[in-house]
């Protein structure tokens, strides 16, 4: 599903101009393609905390306001969702909210969302809303937060608990520091984010704009400029990151296609082979035949003066239940307020769960490109940092690589994927083949190769 955040300077006030603006924009998102469009925070009258406690009657509205009929009937007419934030109506006499009105495709209302933490003057004028935001589209969760409630953590986290893939944000921040905080939610909690922030003078200030969208990696994949005519910022949410932990892994079945386990130094001596690393058995550098005609097939491909060096294959299971336990206590030291689930998910983005490891299988590799002199390129971090080492860096897919990181990456990509592994996106340098994983990830029917208890 592609998802859009739209961001325009609504006129202050002015209810009417603004809906229709925002009419229009939905119109746009679905000649795009989109199938859900958010405004940024109280766009539908401005961030004008004066006037909306000036005149409440006037400013506040309630899902089913007539001046909102012009953005229900373009949701209808283009079968596109809408989550339109304004100054909402509670029981008579109370103060409002700020209120996320989530449109559906037909143009009724799946659901409101009031905002849970109030920051500043908002106090004055607004009531604070109790409950987390959530609906469903398109078979896809989506965890509703507006501005200041970006700044608890527990609100990501509560969204990941509930089986949310996506956190789309309506705000109104006024520094670029502010919006590139974005990244680190959706690194950290593996989400998918779309951040629809304010244009144009508010209250407080001026809005900085820079609507953006977030992969659950950090990379900011779009972005809008600082103001000027209205923008719609596209994302498509159908890549969200599969970690090794998420029962539709374990889900897969396996036939174990009985392939042989075979020594890489020896079966094919064209591939240069990194250091045992106190490995003496020599079980790392074993993999399963058809892996290995895989990898020599990608050295084939790769351009003039590069090669591939392979540095781990077979991990036998006791050793990666080691691995496991060991990075998850570290994890569990660094964040003792994260439950065991949580622990165990975050865990699996570096080292696998042992009952489905693709290195116990033998059709798992880690690797990197050197030069024909095997000189190491510059690969963006050192092969096997954590996400904690790296600061996310280690995420095939992740933002702030030099250019050349960037186009190494690319090129071990490119020849890897043509001769039919697999990358889990969380570490650059791992692939397979065969395994749960891969299955999953290509649509195969079932796993070829189980766990290994031996390297054979």
């Amino acid at each position: 599903m592609i998802i859009a955040a739209a961001q325009f300077t609504p006129v202050q006030g002015d209810i009417d101009a603004n809906a229709a603006q925002m009419a229009a924009l939905v119109t746009e998102a679905a000649g795009r393609g989109a199938g859900l469009v958010v405004f940024a925070e109280l766009a539908l009258t401005q961030y004008d905390l004066p006037g909306i406690a000036g005149d409440p009657q006037k400013m506040t509205v309630t899902h089913d306001d007539t001046r909102l009929a012009p953005v229900r009937e373009a949701c209808r007419a283009s079968g596109v969702a809408a989550v339109v934030n304004a100054a909402g109506h509670t029981a008579e006499g109370a103060a409002p909210g700020i209120a996320s009105f989530v449109y559906g495709p037909d143009g009724s209302l799946l659901t409101r969302y009031d905002k849970r933490h109030l920051y500043g003057d908002e106090n004055t004028v607004f009531a604070a809303g109790s409950a987390d935001g959530r609906f469903t589209l398109g078979g896809v969760r989506f965890a509703l937060a507006t501005c200041f409630d970006t700044s608890f953590p527990q609100v990501a986290e509560r969204a990941v608990a509930d089986g949310c893939r996506v956190y789309l944000a309506s705000s109104f921040h006024g520094a670029p520091e502010r919006v590139a905080r974005y990244a680190e939610l959706a690194r950290d909690n593996g989400l998918h984010v779309l951040l629809a922030n304010g244009a144009g003078a508010g209250s407080v200030g001026p809005a900085c704009g820079g609507s953006a969208a977030w992969l659950p990696s950090g990379e900011r994949v779009a972005t809008a400029g600082a103001e000027g005519a209205p923008e719609l910022v596209l994302t498509d949410v159908r890549d969200r990151i599969t970690l090794m932990a998420d029962p539709e892994v374990a889900a897969v079945p396996v036939r174990e296609c009985g392939e042989a386990l075979v020594d890489v130094r020896e079966a094919a001596p064209a591939l240069l082979v990194a250091d045992a690393r106190g490995d003496e058995r020599g079980a790392y550098a074993r993999l399963r035949e058809g892996v290995v005609r895989r990898l020599l097939a990608a050295q084939e491909a790769l351009p003039d003066g590069l090669r591939l060096e392979f540095v781990e294959g077979y991990r036998p299971p006791a050793l990666q239940r080691r691995y496991f336990e060991e990075y998850g206590e570290e994890l569990r030291t660094a964040r003792p307020d994260w439950d065991a689930a949580r622990v165990h998910r975050a865990a699996s983005r570096y080292v696998s769960p042992p009952e489905i490891a693709p290195h116990s299988t033998g059709g798992a590799v880690d690797l990197t490109l050197v030069t024909a002199d095997g000189e190491y390129v510059d690969m963006g971090t050192p092969i096997n940092a954590s996400p904690e080492e790296s600061d996310g860096a280690c995420y095939t897919g992740a933002p702030g690589l030099t250019p050349a990181a960037r186009a190494n990456r690319r090129v071990l990509s490119a020849v890897l994927s043509a001769a039919g592994l697999v990358n889990y996106p969380t570490e650059w340098w791992h692939w397979s083949y065969g395994d749960r994983y891969w299955a999953l990830m290509t649509g195969a029917e079932a796993a070829v190769y189980g766990p290994e208890k031996s390297a054979r």
